[in-house]
């Protein structure tokens, strides 16, 4: 086996104790972000796999740059922790949706910038909890392994000086960093609206009603309110709380684009009765509420502030709304001050006072409308925030516990800078090795672009069909850390190599334009594999995996994108989630999702798995035990039997969401019959989209002949899948 001289047991009587002879090894590491992991980097002298020549694998060489598995993960906060969004908003982690644009970090010369990024991946656990509490009243509830960014680096909750539990640990002489506390859950009341209206109105609008003499002595009125806004957000706000109030209105365009301005729309009404109800909205209150004043200074920021070069300030020439707006201010313990240029129209400006943490808590106590004025893009992450920590409390319980996967790497939480996470592992069952250090033992191919770029140019080089992910995930964790996939990508497109990747990870969208550039130059193949599709099922048995849901969006981003996407419903548990009703479901979300093919794999239940799986079962649905000892009796796959009622209840379902060979093809536009169905008939082929086609050297179309398959448990080892 090509890994043989890479085991981790094979040891050199000459070598210190405990340390392993691994061929071609540079260093044995063992980071902060991944506890319990060692990452064994080599310098591999090969890239390609040559698949055995009778295999009937329909790819003749393969790349795995990892060897194990990192798809695991321990860090996580509670749902209620507010993640900090790219418009200014705040969002519940635990509400968070794969795609959701939020803000990071990055390095910047000296500092740390606030950028905007996407969440990658969102997934729950559970897990014992934390409290850190900080010196500005800040509480954040967490996992013991979950990591914040302080002054001296990236620092877990908790931890040890010394023994297994070493590593780096809060203790009360940490400053975290970030902008701390901040104000949620602002009410939209009714004196929430009027208060709104009342910044908006008096700040922006025309109200006015013109009187004129008709003949004979009599005279005319005419009513006018109109609200023209540059800003989308503002004025549909606006519209909606008028409405509220009975005063429809009509919306229209105002004023088109120009070369330094951008184009206008409003809103205007012209009946009596309601300009009126509007005059009795925007009324000075004699005692405004604290609901009344959020609203207000909301609706005056929309109308009349502005936010730029770390300058928050409301320009307004009337001295009631700037009298209202410092009072306001004052009322919710902020620091302002009214600044006077002496402009002939007598224009002035209140200013907010404290920097980015003022901001923000101005941002979230009142919460604007229009969010262009509200982001952190390109922002110095500096504050004078107390962001000390004073305690750290064990809760004594376990709770719900969610984290994500960024592009950057981190998150704000709860005002402070968080450390992100990757894809937890997906359970043994799921067709991964049953040895422990496939978990924690992770073999890192360090020089894999470089050998594979010569590897490609050799003259003999066929530009034949090379798979990824037939082993281990190329897109597990690890590939956060090493980010070995991008040259893996550019190499083999350079080369003019047609490719494929499988993955469970939705890590693979940060690699979406560079898959839609080097589908431009050579075929290329993408398969998502989903495990659990019943949300209470995924929730046990995946306590950690991103969510099915998750892997959709990634489905949907790809297809989206112009790229094939052929996805394995896999696996498919007899008598828990084989029934119509499940089997539907999941099919008709893998179709809406743009899916270009399904190929339906029922469990297998290799041994290591095995045992573990019926431990479960056992537990959970006793009565199911004896169906399953029966079925799995003689081999971890399902008998013929099963696999054949399988494959006649898929087949009406394939049809009805246009995921079969009929209508299929004709409704997504492609060439050739799809291959569906299930592992173990000899029509089964992957899912369409999931190999590259197009008539090269190599590469095989899914719906070609296919060499008699080996017995599945002679199939190397190297190209299990899921």
């Amino acid at each position: 086996m090509r890994w043989e001289a890479q085991r981790l047991d094979l040891e050199d009587t000459s070598a210190l104790p405990g340390m392993p002879t691994i061929r071609g090894l540079l260093r044995s590491v063992q980071v902060p972000e991944f506890p319990g992991l060692t990452f064994h980097e080599v310098r591999s002298k090969s890239a390609l796999n040559a698949v055995p020549g009778d295999s009937a694998m329909p790819f003749p060489y393969t790349i795995n740059p990892y060897r194990g598995c990192s798809h695991s993960c321990v860090y996580c906060v509670s749902g209620d922790t507010r993640v900090l969004m790219a418009d200014g908003t705040q969002c519940r982690i635990a509400d968070l949706r794969v795609g959701d644009r939020i803000i990071g970090t990055e390095k910047r010369g000296t500092y740390r910038h606030y950028v905007t990024t996407e969440v990658l991946a969102h997934w729950s656990t559970v897990k014992p909890a934390f409290r850190v509490a900080l010196g500005d009243g800040t509480e954040i509830v967490a996992s013991g392994d979950h990591r914040f960014l302080t002054g001296r680096g990236w620092k877990h909750v908790t931890g040890s000086m010394s023994g297994a539990d070493r590593r780096p640990f809060l203790t009360t002489n940490d400053t975290l960093l970030g902008f701390g506390r901040s104000s949620v859950d602002v009410p939209k009341c009714a004196e929430y609206r009027n208060g709104y209206l009342t910044g908006m109105v008096r700040g922006d609008a025309h109200v006015k009603t013109y009187r004129y003499q008709r003949p004979g002595g009599a005279h005319g009125d005419v009513h006018r309110f109109r609200l023209a806004l540059a800003d989308p957000q503002g004025l549909a706000r606006s519209r909606q709380y008028l409405l509220k109030e009975g005063v429809p209105t009509v919306e229209f365009d105002f004023s088109p684009v120009t070369s330094n301005r951008r184009a206008m729309r409003a809103i205007r009404t012209s009946a009596a009765a309601a300009v009126q109800r509007v005059r009795e909205l925007v009324e000075w209150p004699e005692k405004p509420s604290d609901a009344w004043r959020r609203g207000f200074l909301a609706g005056i920021f929309d109308a009349e502030g502005s936010r730029s070069r770390g300058v928050l300030r409301i320009s307004n020439a009337d001295d009631n709304m700037l009298a209202y707006t410092q009072d306001s201010f004052s009322a919710f313990g902020f620091d302002s001050v009214l600044e006077d240029p002496g402009l002939a129209n007598r224009v002035r400006t209140v200013r907010l006072r404290g920097g980015l943490r003022e901001h923000l808590r101005f941002i979230h106590l009142v919460d604007p409308a229009i969010r262009r004025k509200c982001g952190l893009e390109g922002i110095a992450v500096k504050s004078d925030a107390d962001l000390r920590v004073r305690s750290i409390e064990d809760l004594g319980v376990e709770m719900p516990m969610f984290d994500i996967t960024t592009g950057t790497g981190d998150f704000v939480a709860n005002g402070v800078i968080s450390h992100n996470c990757f894809a937890r592992r997906t359970h043994e069952w799921l067709e991964f090795d049953s040895g422990r250090d496939f978990d924690t033992q992770v073999v890192v191919k360090t020089n894999l672009v470089d050998v594979l770029r010569k590897e490609l140019a050799r003259a003999s080089w066929q530009r034949e069909h090379v798979a990824l992910g037939t082993n281990t995930d190329p897109y597990q964790r690890a590939e956060g850390r090493y980010r070995l996939m991008p040259g893996v990508i550019t190499a083999l497109a350079d080369s003019g190599t047609p490719f494929s990747i499988l993955t469970k990870g939705t890590l693979l969208r940060r690699d979406v334009p560079l898959l839609t550039k080097a589908a431009g130059q050579v075929p290329v193949g993408l398969g998502v594999s989903m495990a659990i599709w019943d949300d209470e099922l995924h929730a046990a048995l995946e306590p950690g995996v991103p969510a099915p849901r998750a892997r959709l969006d990634l489905v949907r981003a790809l297809t989206e994108a112009g790229l094939p996407c052929g996805v394995f419903l896999a696996p498919v548990l007899p008598g828990l989630t084989d029934d119509e009703a499940s089997l539907d479901a999941a099919i008709g979300a893998i179709a809406a999702a743009g899916a270009t093919g399904v190929t339906v794999i029922p469990l297998h239940l290799r041994p290591g798995a095995r045992e573990w799986f019926m431990a479960w079962l056992a537990g959970a649905h006793p009565e199911l035990v004896p169906r399953y000892e029966r079925l799995y009796a003689r081999r971890a796959y399902v008998p013929a039997e099963y696999r054949s009622w399988l494959s006649r209840r898929v087949a009406p379902l394939l049809a009805r969401h246009g995921l079969d060979r009929r209508s299929g093809g004709a409704a997504r536009q492609i060439d050739g019959p799809i291959a569906t169905g299930v592992p173990g008939d000899e029509e089964v082929g992957f899912p369409d989209g999931s190999l590259p086609t197009g008539g090269l050297p190599g590469v095989r179309p899914p719906w070609a002949p296919r060499p008699e398959p080996q017995p599945p448990d002679e199939v190397p080892e190297q190209l299990s899948l899921l």
